[in-house]
């Protein structure tokens, strides 16, 4: 939707419907006004409305559908492959169960490690969330379902979500927060929901500053912005930007809206221009238009959010098709590989393994209404609670998963899942060729406090007693095995350095295969290739910035993660980008060779901008994304067993620019059999190599000299070249 306006037939044009008719579509009907999780109603005999759906993992609330990997797994596989592949499945899944709209995908940075939400996301870092969202809303839209970019903007903590007020500058906000939503615009989206905080002192769905002048104009998004749940705070001043109220009244089930009778008492006493809910309306239909829902054949909606298991209106259709294959080849393309002494993992048929850890097991009490942890997890940790889960129609742990496999191997398997009685779970990894300790850590949304933690985390310690229970069976197992289930960074000091400490999977979230998924890795059916979305920190204190209140200053700027510790050289305990193997890879041969294309219309805001003259327009401009540099360099797999690996381009910037030291510009996968070299050949834009410029509003060039380096992570950099500007 970024470069054409969609074809709007005559019959819905804005000017064709009441007044009346004009309000019921930008006005939700209310909490649980409908079967989803908001409702648009049917307008005019030829509108058939809006089913919006909560879709973080898949399809919300409803059931016969697939849990997902979160989006934190499916960023760690730094894929571009399963990044589409799995928002076509989400948007397969939504289609069938009559979904118009699908909340996602959630495109906010983990500026702070413990934030609630940032499971949901892809991420800390703007080029590798941009990258993700990008696919992801290809891919659900190939699927003739809506995506929705969000939350707009600065929405990075569950904290006061809908009380504080982010204070952001220009260029931050244009190089960090901002550019996943740029790219999500030039992936033709076709909404953005607008965050429920304040930034710089307005709410951001009344803010028009962003949702116009950022958003509409400079952007040139043409699609629709919708209010996140009870965001919507104003008639007037809200709809000089604002589309879309949701779910639609002030308070749940109160009868009254910001928009509906208000808005259209504004409409008649002329405070708000007609033309202005013409365009809004537009746009709203438009993108029904743009993405074919305009035909009898788009399924109705088969299930009730709010009772999923009323037979009335629930018609159980189940969607769920082959996609375990896909959650299992996510979940084990997202397993990171921290440590691994001695060639501790891959396993090799040991005759006897303990698993250590609630973690390890599945719940006590589970089923299909235990959709989103509200009361804690006492088993597998697969998802974060809230409303981004989905129930779960089953869940492997790794308990189940792999004592099938010691039945293949004739192991001898035992179990330990008490995780407080330090003396059993370290007798019982006793005399085993290798234990297996399983830890997590949790979070979700605001609207719950599990163990303590009301959404954000309170600090990066392991859950259930973790780091204690890594000790204790360490003390007596000198091959023990830790696998982590997080929403997010831990601190893993207390014993990461401990010799019997000889391997570490970092597994993340993983859907319903999770199990499967990790034995894949455990037993090498699948090579590790996931890197880590985040800075993994030896302190808390370490990072640049955690969960304030009321006023939050984001006074790093640019600086956030790997950024952070690179420019303040602080060593992380892992650094963004990082991820072992079972093999090992070769870099060389790097060439950089500048684009040159012939006379065209963008040659002037070519050469000005290579020549550091300020150039304004559009940020979607194809000037300034167009091919710039190819990047060409040769990988080899120098190890014994076939393998990905996963080479990552950052670009230096001159010091004139005031960007970190270096910023992540470009990835990609590359699958070697032992022996085996492939020259891999990616590309950067000026867009990659501009900063924002706050006097003149307009992405410029620095002076200098630009760098580059491609390594296997933000410090493991292996060829370095500069860029012939």
């Amino acid at each position: 939707m970024c470069c054409s306006q969609p074809t709007v037939d005559l019959w819905f044009k804005a000017s064709k419907l009441t007044l009346e008719e004009k309000v019921k579509i930008v006005t939700g009907l209310g909490y649980q006004g409908g079967r989803c999780s908001g409702n648009i109603p049917p307008v005019g005999g030829n509108f058939s409305g809006l089913c919006i759906q909560e879709s973080a993992l898949g399809v919300g609330q409803a059931d016969f559908v697939t849990a997902f990997p979160a989006g934190i797994n499916t960023a760690a596989t730094w894929k571009y492959s399963l990044f589409r592949a799995r928002g076509v499945a989400i948007g397969k899944e939504h289609l069938a169960k009559g979904v118009n709209v699908a909340l996602t995908p959630m495109v906010n940075l983990a500026r702070i490690p413990n934030g609630g939400r940032n499971w949901e996301g892809f991420g800390a870092d703007p080029f590798l969330v941009s990258a993700a969202a990008y696919e992801t809303i290809i891919g659900v839209q190939a699927m003739g379902v809506q995506a929705v970019a969000k939350s707009f903007i600065n929405n990075e903590q569950q904290t006061q979500r809908d009380k504080y007020n982010a204070n952001v500058d220009d260029r931050t906000q244009h190089e960090i927060y901002a550019a996943p939503f740029l790219r999500s615009v030039m992936a033709g989206v076709a909404s953005v929901m607008c965050s429920s905080n304040l930034v710089n002192g307005t709410y951001a769905c009344e803010n028009s500053q962003l949702l116009r002048s950022m958003l509409k104009i400079e952007f040139d998004f043409r699609g629709f912005v919708m209010s996140d749940w009870y965001a919507t705070h104003s008639t007037n001043s809200s709809v000089n930007g604002l589309d879309m109220t949701m779910p639609g009244d002030i308070t749940p089930g109160s009868g009254t809206s910001y928009f509906g009778a208000k808005l259209v008492s504004a409409v008649k006493d002329g405070t708000v221009p007609e033309s202005w809910l013409d365009g809004m309306v537009t746009r709203i239909l438009g993108a029904w238009n743009f993405l074919g829902q305009n035909t009898t054949s788009f399924p109705a909606t088969n299930f009730n959010s709010y009772q999923p298991f009323d037979p009335a209106t629930n018609e159980h259709i189940d969607v769920q098709a082959d996609h375990d294959t896909l959650v299992r080849q996510i979940d084990a393309a997202s397993a990171i590989l921290l440590k691994n002494v001695d060639s501790a993992l891959p396993l090799k048929m040991p005759r006897t393994l303990v698993l250590v850890g609630s973690d390890a097991g599945p719940a006590h009490v589970a089923g299909p209404n235990w959709f989103n942890n509200q009361a804690g997890v006492d088993g597998i940790l697969a998802t974060g609670w809230g409303p981004g889960s989905v129930i779960f129609p089953y869940l492997v742990s790794p308990y189940e998963a792999i004592q099938a496999r010691a039945r293949v191997d004739q192991t001898t398997l035992s179990w330990f899942f008490d995780d407080f009685d330090l003396v059993g779970a370290g007798s019982a990894a006793i005399d085993k060729d290798a234990a297996i300790v399983f830890l997590q850590s949790d979070s979700g949304d605001e609207s719950n406090t599990v163990d303590g933690n009301t959404g954000d985390r309170h600090n990066l310690t392991a859950w259930h007693n973790g780091d204690a229970l890594v000790l204790a069976v360490a003390a007596q197992n000198k091959n023990t095995i830790v696998v982590v289930h997080s929403v997010g960074p831990l601190i893993i000091e207390p014993w990461i350095d401990n010799p019997n400490v000889t391997a570490v999977i970092w597994a993340g979230l993983g859907g319903t295969e999770t199990g499967n998924g990790l034995v894949d890795v455990l037993y090498g059916a699948v090579n590790p290739s996931g890197r880590l979305p985040y800075t993994i920190a030896k302190s808390l204190s370490d990072y640049p910035a955690t969960v304030e209140t009321d006023t939050i200053n984001y006074s790093e700027g640019l600086f956030i993660d790997y950024r952070h510790f690179d420019a303040a050289n602080i060593a992380p305990r892992y650094e963004f980008g990082f991820g072992l193997s079972y093999t090992e890879f070769k870099y060389s041969d790097l060439s950089i060779v500048q684009n040159v294309y012939p006379e065209s219309p963008y040659t002037k805001f070519e050469s000005d901008w290579s020549a550091g003259i300020p150039v304004q327009g559009h940020s979607t401009d194809l000037w300034l994304h167009r091919v710039a540099f190819n990047v060409t360099f040769t990988v080899q797999n120098t190890g014994a067993v076939a393998g990905t690996e996963i080479p990552q381009i950052y670009v230096h910037f001159p010091v004139t620019a005031g960007e970190p030291p270096s910023v992540l510009r470009g990835f990609w996968d590359i699958e070697l059999q032992p022996g085996e070299k492939q020259s891999v050949m990616r590309t950067l834009s000026r867009y990659d190599l501009s900063y924002w410029d706050v006097v003149h509003q307009a992405w410029l060039r620095a002076s200098g000299v630009y760098s580059l380096s491609v390594g296997a992570s933000s410090r493991d950099l292996r060829l370095n070249g500069n860029l012939p500007l």
